[in-house]
């Protein structure tokens, strides 16, 4: 079974940094498209970021661009959302997906994974 782990949440006081990081086992995810998706109490889980397979191609939510950046070293069977200048309307729970190995202009749909970590918990405080 393919499983997915996310780690490196935390708290944080507003404008520091955290890397989260999720590691998959039961198969190497390097040809896979790769998800970072959030969600905060009472709202809907939301699109944070996607990468390709060779990180030739991401995207991002308009509310973390040019604050966290996504990345992953398929060596290590691992992603990664480094977050900088955090905000006090960041905290949530991250969850890590694994989605297709067809890449699209969007990959914002939950409904485009198939593999979800059980999350972590990012809260930042003012």
């Amino acid at each position: 079974q393919v499983q997915l782990a996310e780690s490196g949440g935390g708290l944080v006081q507003a404008g520091g940094s955290l890397r989260l990081s999720c590691v998959a086992s039961g198969r190497t995810f390097s040809t896979y498209n790769m998800g970072w998706f959030r969600q905060a109490p009472g709202k809907e889980r939301e699109f944070v970021a996607a990468i390709n397979w060779n990180s030739d191609n991401t995207n991002y939510a308009v509310f973390v661009r040019g604050r966290f950046t996504i990345s992953r070293d398929n060596a290590k069977n691992t992603v990664y959302l480094q977050m900088n200048s955090l905000k006090p309307e960041d905290t949530a729970v991250y969850y890590c997906a694994e989605g297709s190995r067809v890449w699209s202009l969007s990959l914002t749909s939950t409904s485009e994974y198939n593999y979800w970590g059980q999350g972590t918990q990012v809260t930042v405080s003012s």
